[in-house]
């Protein structure tokens, strides 16, 4: 019998041993639909709604002084965040800080690390990576007075799903000076080497940083450990920040003696901030590259949201995400492939994130025929449905329920109903 046949049961007997089946009930959830598109935008953690509501009393009832007389402090707050935050990276607090937004953090530390010589011009990327990578480092060779065509290098994918290692480090040559990956894929979902990766930048002298928006919050990572320059990443996926959430960038130590690439009054030393000197002074930490003052609304949920992964523990969200990838698989191995689907995600746990990329020829069509049946996927081009289980509030009969729907699409070519042009919002 196939782990389909077994049906619901087998689902619900797995939800009946798992450990972190309680943690469910601290999120809104919609009871109409099974959301898979955590890795897009995470629902709302009760816990998230509670610090943006005591944030907005204390700013109700303090007016100016919710900056210093708040507990945390919000003048503060990012030092705090970043804190909750490093556990979850292998960090420690002053390495990481809470601030602005994925790829201005990007722009940051480019700005930072990237001065070219003759003999080390190039900053090294992957063809697979999130674009906005790609546009920020673009900008900034062009703000050196570079032509991208010229000192972006480029690595290929060989297969259009995922990178080859090996040649990512076969292209780690004396030209390169930055390099830049993600640590999971945004549409494969596969999860690089990270620590290898950078132990081989630093051995050719090359500063190595990384793009984490789909690794942190489900996958374990240890920056610190790893000695990584440099790592950026959003809080809204996986880790329930809420739409534009402010982002994060973690800074090897190592560096705080570096002069922030693009400077701000926020990065003051704090007991001279107010002093509003000419002459910059920054912090020696991660905050010290804090540029404009923090959009604290923007940040509020995520304290909520980080005690929860806090009390949960990345390990364990990590376990449970396994078995719910694995399981998807092997549903979609027993009764979705005689309809063309298939997994475009590496099978290795050590190789891949918190995502199942099912891949199809009419992913599209497929794509909006489960949102109006009551599952919320994504879609990202050419041919990829996204479906990410995620282990703090998604269960195994809801995957379960995922795999039906389709069957159902499918027998009944439901999605013949719909158009082949993607939605704005893929």
């Amino acid at each position: 019998m196939g782990v389909y046949d077994q049906g619901v049961m087998f689902a619900s007997e797995m939800d009946g041993v798992d450990p972190l089946k309680g943690i469910r009930q601290e999120f809104y959830l919609n009871d109409e639909v099974i959301y898979m598109d955590g890795n897009s935008l995470g629902l709302f953690p009760k816990a998230a709604e509670a610090s943006l509501l005591r944030v907005l009393e204390d700013y109700k009832r303090m007016g100016i002084d919710c900056w210093t007389k708040t507990n945390p402090q919000l003048f503060l707050y990012q030092d705090h965040l970043g804190a909750l935050m490093a556990s979850l990276v292998g960090a420690s607090p002053e390495e990481v800080t809470i601030m602005s937004n994925t790829t201005l953090n990007l722009h940051s530390m480019i700005a930072t690390f990237y001065k070219p010589s003759a003999e080390r011009f190039k900053i090294l990327v992957d063809d697979l990576t999130f674009p906005t990578s790609r546009y920020a480092i673009e900008s900034q060779l062009r703000l050196k007075g570079l032509a991208p065509e010229e000192a972006l290098k480029e690595v290929k994918s060989l297969d259009g799903r995922t990178l080859d290692e090996d040649r990512l480090i076969e292209a780690m040559t004396e030209d390169v000076a930055i390099a830049v990956f993600p640590s999971v894929l945004y549409r494969s979902g596969q999860l690089l080497d990270v620590a290898r990766l950078t132990q081989t930048a630093h051995e050719r002298g090359i500063i190595i940083g990384f793009d984490c928006c789909h690794g942190v919050g489900a996958v374990p990572h240890e920056f610190s450990k790893w000695d990584v320059d440099f790592a950026v990443w959003c809080t809204y996926k996986y880790l329930n920040g809420g739409p534009g959430s402010n982002a994060a960038l973690y800074l090897n130590k190592r560096h705080f003696g570096l002069h922030p690439g693009l400077a701000g009054w926020q990065g003051y030393v704090k007991d001279k901030q107010f002093d509003l000197l000419n002459t910059f002074e920054p912090v020696r930490n991660a905050g010290g590259w804090q540029s404009g003052t923090q959009n604290i609304f923007s940040m509020a949920p995520l304290e909520g949201s980080l005690e929860l992964f806090n009390r949960v523990g990345v390990e364990n969200i990590r376990e449970k995400s396994l078995k719910l990838t694995d399981y998807l698989m092997a549903l979609i191995d027993d009764k979705l492939t005689g309809y063309g689907f298939s997994v475009g995600n590496p099978r290795e746990p050590h190789r891949r994130g918190g995502h199942v990329a099912l891949e199809h020829s009419d992913a599209v069509r497929i794509n909006q025929a489960l949102k109006d049946n009551g599952v919320m996927p994504d879609f990202r081009a050419p041919n990829v449905i996204r479906l990410a289980p995620i282990a703090l509030y998604t269960s195994f009969t809801e995957v379960f329920r995922v795999v039906e729907t389709l069957v159902r699409i499918m027998d009944e070519k439901l999605y013949e109903n719909y158009s082949s042009m993607r939605g704005t919002v893929a």
